[in-house]
């Protein structure tokens, strides 16, 4: 069976590490995740994970979620943007939003209100901008909340935002019914969810923690850093195998350990002798 080919090596060590990197980011959360300690315990959330009875985890599956009161309708989506697939928003002024073609389909929440007549969107909240923090009494923040009620996942965009809290309810889901309006555009809704549920409970003396993901972001990037150096030297140098592994090392000892290089060079070239 043939050796394989360096190009081959090259990409099969970037194709590992590519997924080294990616299992670090699945585990060290993202816009829908949230980890925190409390009394010796670490909490962990993960609102767009799937459960048993919600394969999309909190996400609505109909791409939105869609409440109405008197003249006025609010849709959002939870961690990503809207799809709609059937009764789409139409109302005036969301550019910012789709367009009037695609309306609800370029941000995350939307708010429609009848004006002088007329229905008239602004965009509340878009992935992008958003934060998650336990519900607590000092407005949701974290240092105040209590990690078995849920959550809060707001949005924002410009002026406007939209907050909605996610309470912990590992038997059923119940949707949103209503929502309260504060100042021109912060909206407020609730909902209930398994989601808002603390997937998993540890011992903070246990695992690794952030210390495991902090361990596995610096290997990646030393990891990308000797995987670009090596593809240069092989592609543009024309260093390879043997060549390839002793150049970079002779690279790192004199970036590390200067002194090493003035040592080799005072063997090489020695000192002339002066007599006295």
């Amino acid at each position: 069976m043939p050796a394989p080919r360096p190009q081959q090596q090259l990409l099969a060590a970037a194709w590992s590490l590519g997924l080294l990197c990616l299992a670090a980011a699945e585990g060290g959360g993202g816009s829908c995740e949230l980890s925190v300690e409390r009394g010796g315990a670490l909490y962990n959330f993960s609102l767009a994970a799937p459960t048993p009875a919600h394969r999309h985890g909190v996400l609505s599956e109909d791409g939105f979620y869609k409440v109405a009161m008197n003249d006025s309708v609010i849709w959002f989506q939870l961690c990503d943007q809207m799809i709609f697939n059937f009764d789409p928003p139409v109302c005036l002024h969301c550019e910012d939003c789709g367009g009037p073609l695609r309306c609800g389909t370029q941000c995350s929440a939307l708010a429609s209100n009848n004006i002088g007549g007329y229905d008239v969107c602004t965009t509340i909240g878009r992935a992008s901008g958003s934060h998650i923090s336990l519900i607590g009494k000092n407005h949701g923040k974290a240092d105040d909340g209590n990690p078995q009620k849920g959550v809060i996942f707001k949005m924002f965009s410009s002026k406007c935002s939209i907050s909605v809290f996610i309470f912990c309810d590992s038997a059923v889901a119940q949707l949103p019914d209503k929502f309260t309006q504060s100042g021109s555009c912060d909206y407020v809704t609730i909902l209930r969810h398994p989601s808002g549920c603390a997937r998993s409970v540890s011992d903070a003396g246990n695992g690794w923690g952030w210390l495991g993901t902090s361990f596995i972001t610096i290997l990646c990037l030393l990891g990308g850093y000797i995987l670009i150096g090596a593809i240069y030297r092989y592609y543009f140098l024309g260093i390879h195998s043997v060549e390839l592994y002793l150049s970079w090392t002779k690279k790192i000892e004199s970036e590390l350990f200067p002194e090493l290089r003035y040592q080799n060079i005072s063997k090489i070239v020695p000192e002339p002798n002066v007599e006295t």
